[in-house]
């Protein structure tokens, strides 16, 4: 794990030229607040969502997008966006070949977003996104799973992807790495960097961490002798 991840990150992200196109995509996301704040007052439902889960709407780049499918290559199945933002993670993993292809974000401007960009790439009604609360979906059944979070979020997630995604699933993360947990492979450098992780690999490495009392390690269902 590379402890200098989120802060050579964050440093790359201050410094990144975002382009026209990508300020205006950054307003879509983040220009909205008047609106935020009425919602804040008004609504309660989004007055429940804590701050540190809260995640700044950064568009990925055409080269973080790359290592994503490349550490997703030799899959096959459906796959699921955490956070999708805009859409281009799920656009390009229907494009590879995954189906279905969902996207499940918060904000609703961000989901009309995704949809103008599926629409313009000739695929609507061929990929999904949905505004729904990502704590709230069941992902027992996901095999193929993309997330770009801020680390506080990540913090948390691994504890519900570890808790509900099947043996066979491969977690992708860009930008930012799971803070507790180790990849089977990273591709790219810097800001660009993506990390996978399987989790049958992570159970294992879990329950080998994990002692009993008496100086025994538990591994699967069987305590084994330990000696330091």
């Amino acid at each position: 794990m590379d402890d200098d991840a989120p802060d050579e990150a964050f440093t790359d992200l201050r410094t990144r030229h975002l382009g026209g196109w990508g300020v205006v995509q950054i307003a879509a996301g983040t220009g909205l607040a008047v609106y935020a704040m009425w919602v804040g007052v008004l609504q309660p439902g989004f007055r429940r969502v804590p701050l540190k889960l809260q995640v700044p709407y950064i568009p990925a780049s055409k080269a973080q997008v790359k290592n994503v499918m490349t550490l997703m290559r030799g899959r096959t199945g459906d796959l699921v966006d955490l956070g999708s933002g805009d859409g281009r993670i799920v656009l390009e993993a229907y494009q590879h070949g995954f189906s279905p292809a969902v996207g499940y974000e918060l904000n609703p401007w961000l989901v009309r977003l995704a949809r103008f960009h599926a629409w313009r790439a000739g695929c609507h009604g061929k990929v999904s996104y949905r505004q729904e609360d990502l704590w709230k979906v069941d992902l027992s059944k996901c095999k193929n799973v993309t997330v770009f979070l801020a680390p506080s979020v990540l913090s948390l997630l691994q504890k519900k992807l570890q808790v509900e995604l099947p043996d066979d699933a491969l977690v992708v993360a860009g930008r930012f790495p799971f803070p507790d947990w180790s990849p089977c492979r990273i591709e790219g450098q810097g800001v660009d960097r993506a990390w996978a992780y399987s989790m049958q690999a992570q159970r294992q490495h879990t329950r080998i961490q994990t002692c009993l009392p008496g100086g025994r390690l538990f591994i699967g269902s069987s305590p084994l002798q330990y000696r330091a």
